[in-house]
């Protein structure tokens, strides 16, 4: 039932209208025309005859000017609604509530760390921002969460398990561990085996004194020598699902953790058959001699300016075989030539991509031609260049000048990489999975970047620990996401996504006893976004 003006040549008129269904077909019929609206409008009764309808409407509250003080709450609903979504496919809430058992928390640490990961996915920054942050969202069973909460569940996702020993100063096995290895039990019915795996390492540095022990001074890959600084891994599956994250101290070394994860995956997912590809970083004579003894297959990158024996393989432009042609589009797969080659019975792979050699070509000269202007002002203008560097020796101990022989030594690397493998794959094939190794520099990167995962302040162990893998967590459900939306034919920026599942909101308004809650439209990708998931869309208007 309705209120309608009726326009007639020179008139208006108020009806009340009721719409019915007539054998399959909607039609209205006029219950009783009340008058004039100019009439009505002039004695006030229009006002009155709303305020008496909104009495007996069960899906409207009308609020009229100075009529009444309604109550107006707005919340955005998108985000949580998606992710949370996300979050109970692949087991979170299932697997977290199971290893609370016996737990006596006030709280619910669930929602707290489901609340922590959606604030890194939406609006990234500091923890403490997460409550204010709270407020103006829509999320299942935590509105009575607070700051306290949030450090606490932290520092439960980062508590040492009872008998966990630490392992070469790595850190001992937490509670994270065994979310994800329960993630990933619940993924093996449909991707079984993990034959081929990604990994790579980053730093994160503290503004602080970087927790109890994790925070030491080492190589800094922020260019921030003079802070703490903790080293995270990150484990990639072939589909680029992350596996797992692995936070050791800030002095430890990239080429003693590779071994330590290898060794740790297979007891970690039971594993059988795996084949590490990891950078250049990770490779030493010791590390390759362990993978070997663990049965352990490998594609390594390899620090070919250091191998002297590489030099000869490397000269000799022959021998190699194109396995991307030139490049149509920006989409298109980069150029790439490779051959094979053995050394000393180790098998090696030289990576040529044309593209690459016309810019390391470009560069050195550009750096060279910038030199020899620079060169002509004596040698303070040349102290802390390292792009100057390689180029120079010092003539008569008092002044450098351009080695000529160290740039026809620096043409020879133009646009190449070598790696090294043990596995009977074709050459073009490691080349290929090597190339996929950026899946995981493109995690470092949303870390670091997207989801602001440093700097880090938090002053305990556990507490870092569980920091970073909310961080991990928020990869997991971005990938949850992609997959989703791959599958449904969709893709969209990331940005753009968030910015439309945040427009997605909710007003809750009170008068008068009464209480109604509208819907915005769903803008941009946001209904796809919903498709895809396979989330209904709030109703447009509902009551309690």
């Amino acid at each position: 039932m309705f209120l309608r003006i009726k326009k007639t040549s020179s008139r208006h008129y108020l009806q009340i209208v009721e719409s019915y269904r007539e054998q399959g077909h909607v039609r209205q019929r006029v219950i009783g025309t009340i008058g004039r609206v100019e009439e009505l409008s002039a004695r006030g009764q229009v006002d009155q005859l709303l305020r008496s309808l909104a009495k007996y409407s069960e899906r409207a509250i009308l609020l009229l000017a100075g009529a009444g003080d309604p109550e107006a709450e707005v919340k955005k609903v998108g985000p949580g609604l998606i992710f949370g979504r996300l979050w109970e496919r692949i087991g979170m809430g299932e697997h977290i509530r199971e290893l609370l058992q016996g737990r006596r928390y006030q709280f619910e640490v669930e929602r707290a760390i489901f609340v922590t990961v959606l604030h890194r996915l939406m609006n990234p920054g500091s923890d403490r921002q997460a409550e204010r942050w709270l407020s103006a969202y829509r999320i299942e069973k935590a509105d009575s969460l607070q700051l306290q909460h949030f450090y606490r569940a932290m520092a439960w996702l980062g508590n040492p398990l009872k008998g966990a020993a630490t392992l070469e100063r790595f850190s001992p096995r937490c509670v994270k561990d065994e979310i994800e290895e329960r993630i990933f039990e619940r993924r093996r019915n449909l991707f079984t085996g993990l034959d081929l795996v990604f990994f790579d390492t980053t730093s994160f540095y503290f503004e602080g004194d970087g927790g109890e022990s994790i925070g030491q001074y080492g190589y800094s890959k922020d260019q921030r020598p003079d802070l703490k600084q903790m080293i995270a891994g990150v484990v990639l599956d072939s589909e680029g699902y992350p596996l797992c994250c692995e936070l050791w101290p800030g002095n430890t070394a990239d080429v003693k953790s590779l071994k330590f994860v290898a060794k740790r995956l297979k007891k970690r997912f039971g594993i059988e058959r795996m084949c590490v590809v990891a950078d250049r970083g990770m490779i030493s004579k010791e590390t390759i001699a362990e993978l070997r003894d663990e049965k352990i297959h490998y594609i390594l990158g390899v620090r070919m300016r250091r191998n002297a024996a590489m030099a000869p393989q490397l000269l000799d432009e022959g021998g190699y075989k194109e396995i991307t042609g030139p490049r149509k589009n920006r989409k298109a797969p980069s150029p790439l030539k490779v051959k094979e080659t053995f050394i000393n019975a180790q098998r090696y792979v030289i990576c040529v991509n044309p593209e690459e050699v016309l810019a390391d070509k470009e560069t050195r000269e550009h750096i060279l031609s910038s030199l020899r202007e620079n060169i002509k002002h004596g040698n303070n203008a040349l102290i802390g260049n390292k792009g100057y560097r390689r180029y120079l020796r010092l003539e008569g101990g008092a002044h450098f000048v351009i080695d000529e022989k160290k740039v026809l030594d620096d043409a020879r690397y133009d646009g190449k990489w070598v790696l090294t493998t043990d596995t009977d794959l074709p050459a073009a094939d490691v080349a290929l999975k090597y190339k996929q190794l950026l899946l995981v520099e493109r995690i470092f990167c949303d870390m670091k970047s997207v989801l602001e995962t440093r700097p880090i302040f938090h002053k305990c162990d556990e507490t870092i620990r569980g920091h970073v893998f909310c961080s991990f967590l928020a990869l997991v459900l971005r990938k949850e996401l992609e997959q989703a939306l791959d599958r449904a034919g969709e893709r969209f920026e990331w940005e753009d996504i968030k910015r439309d599942l945040k427009s997605l909101q909710e007003m809750t308004i009170k008068d008068n006893g009464k209480e109604i809650t509208v819907r915005s439209r769903a803008d941009g990708c946001c209904g796809k976004v919903f498709q895809a998931v396979g989330v209904a869309l709030p109703p447009a208007i509902r009551t309690p």
